[in-house]
This record gives structure tokens, sequence and C-alpha cells, in this order.
């Protein structure tokens, strides 16, 4: 179990640090404002960084998901304030990756055919303002993981 949960810890440090990197450094590319212009989406460079199947599927789409699932059901089994934090990093975790998989993945595959238009800037600013509650979301997976973490040592 420690192993598992140790694993879960990294995997989301990571998300969390490459979701911030992403939505500062990359997005940015994607979404550009020119002063006294509308906002504009640029598809080309999205498809070209590819960050969803370059990146995120070897760290979170299939890594963390399953990571969830199996945290999941070992804190279930487990007692007290492990217990507690525990399932509550993996409960945030699986939401995140629920509105990943209901949101964020399909309406980034639509932007990346979409066109420069108002439309396509306005999803894609919306997609990105969504991206805060995301990184939230990770954030709190996080630091339940870690407070469960010490809960496990502290059990040892």
């Amino acid at each position: 179990d420690s192993v598992l949960l140790w694993l879960f810890v990294v995997n989301l440090g990571v998300a969390f640090g490459a979701g911030l990197y992403e939505h500062r450094i990359v997005v940015s590319r994607w979404i550009a404002t020119a002063p006294g212009a509308r906002r504009r989406w640029d598809s080309e460079a999205a498809r070209r960084d590819d960050t969803g199947r370059r990146f995120w599927a070897f760290v979170t789409t299939g890594p963390l998901t399953l990571l969830a699932l199996a945290n999941l059901a070992a804190a279930w089994h487990a007692s007290g304030a492990l217990r507690t934090w525990w399932l509550a990093g993996a409960a945030a975790a699986l939401a995140d990756r629920a509105f990943t998989f209901a949101y964020f993945i399909p309406t980034m595959v639509g932007l990346m055919r979409a066109a420069d238009s108002a439309e396509s800037a306005a999803v894609a600013t919306r997609w990105s303002t969504l991206n805060y509650v995301r990184h939230s979301i990770v954030l709190a997976a996080w630091l339940a993981s870690l407070g469960a973490f010490a809960a496990f040592y502290r059990q040892q």
C-alpha cells in the first residue's frame, strides 16, 4: 500500500506542476491576444504542441486514472485518519479525471480541428478559464494524498 500511495503522491505532484506550466507557458501560444484586438485561437500551435498525446497520455490519462482507482480501493480498506485523507485524495483525483474525460479532452479535440473564429476563441478561453478549477481539484487531491502519506507513517 505504501508504494501505491507513494506513486499516487508523486504522480499528482507532477500533474499539478505540469498543469501549471502548460497553463502559463503553452496555452498562451494557443490563445493569443493582441492589444486592441479580439482573442484568437491558433489550432495549428495546439496541434503542433499536441500535449495531450505527447505528454498527458503518459502522465495522467492512463497512469493517474489507474492510480486513482487503485488508491480508492486501497483507501477503502484503511482506517482512521489515513482512510479519511486517502479517500479524500482519491475522490478528488477521480473528480479531476471525470472532469477531464467529460469536458477537457473532448473540447480540446474539437478545438484542434477548429479554425480561428470568435466562437472557437470563446470556447478556448472558457477551456483555459475552467483549467483553474481543474488545477484546484488536482491541488486538493495532492494535498489530501500528502496528508494520507503523513498519516500512513504516523501509524507505523
